[in-house]
């Protein structure tokens, strides 16, 4: 109770009054200090978010959700609003541009990535079909595919005959993630399914594939994903992005699973969550990257 108090308090009165007394003393506006006095990134990117969304300011505080293409005139737009010269400061517009691209390129992602989950394996749909034949062909390329729906989709991990029935949870979004994780790194995905059908270890492939895409999607919705992505575009990030993370999971968690040694795959649940703490206390770090870095 009384945190909240402070909290109220701080956002409703003294936060005002200690960015006056600051603005006297320095001459300078709290997104200026924050852009000067802070390493550049997440932690910069992140202050600066907060200050604009805290902000009274309706031209600021919406400010977090410009698109890509006018963030040059909203930039323009703040400096006016909080007299800010360019002759005097002359670092502080490149430094909040790139701060407002990262903030309204991780919304930007976040659209994406949910457009993608939210659309269905369609069947009837070529694309999809294709997507799902590449997957086996990278990940299985001396074995011939017998039929669309079989029981050699086991082999990587699916649950039945037909895979699309395993995509309902995560959509496009998981095939997408599998197929890029199979392109962009096709030896170590090929190792790590190799390794998913260790007689005592092993796991589903796809399906744990399908789980981890629900792991990576909750963090970005959550917003811890926020200090990864600041860290590693100076600018907006992109889907490949996103999918570049994926690989990062998908690795270390197999690297994660086969250190920890579960005694059966009925202890799945038990070990993804405490995968998933590890990498949430990652990110907790505002210097943190996650990024696979291996020949492909």
């Amino acid at each position: 109770m009384i945190g909240l108090i402070w909290h109220y308090l701080y956002s409703s009165f003294l936060r005002c009054w200690m960015k006056w007394i600051l603005r006297k003393i320095t001459g300078k506006c709290e997104l200026q200090r924050i852009c000067a006095n802070t390493n550049p990134g997440a932690e910069t990117t992140m202050k600066i978010e907060y200050s604009l969304e805290s902000s009274r300011s309706e031209v600021l505080k919406t400010s977090v959700m410009v698109s890509e293409e006018n963030v040059e005139n909203k930039v323009r737009d703040i400096m006016q609003i909080k007299k800010v010269s360019i002759q005097k400061d002359p670092k502080f517009k490149l430094s909040l541009q790139t701060c407002l691209l990262q903030i309204s390129g991780f919304k930007k992602l976040f659209v994406d990535v949910e457009n993608l989950r939210k659309q269905p394996f369609d069947s009837s749909n070529k694309q999809h079909e294709a997507m799902l034949i590449k997957l086996w062909s990278l990940l299985m390329p001396h074995v011939h595919l017998e039929s669309r729906i079989t029981k050699q989709w086991g082999d990587i991990g699916f649950q039945g005959d037909d895979p699309k029935t395993d995509f309902r949870g995560m959509g496009m979004l998981g095939l997408h993630n599998l197929v890029f994780f199979g392109e962009h790194y096709t030896e170590t995905a090929r190792q790590t399914l190799s390794r998913s059908n260790h007689p005592k270890l092993g796991y589903s492939y796809a399906i744990v594939g399908i789980n981890l895409t629900e792991m990576a999607y909750s963090m970005l919705k959550s917003g811890l994903l926020k200090v990864h992505f600041y860290n590693l575009v100076s600018g907006a990030p992109q889907l490949h992005n996103f999918h570049q993370f994926y690989c990062y999971l998908m690795y270390e968690f197999d690297q994660f699973w086969f250190k920890e040694g579960p005694s059966s795959i009925m202890e799945f649940n038990h070990y993804r969550e405490q995968f998933h703490e590890r990498i949430k206390q990652l990110l907790q770090d505002p210097k943190t990257i996650l990024t696979l870095k291996l020949n492909k």
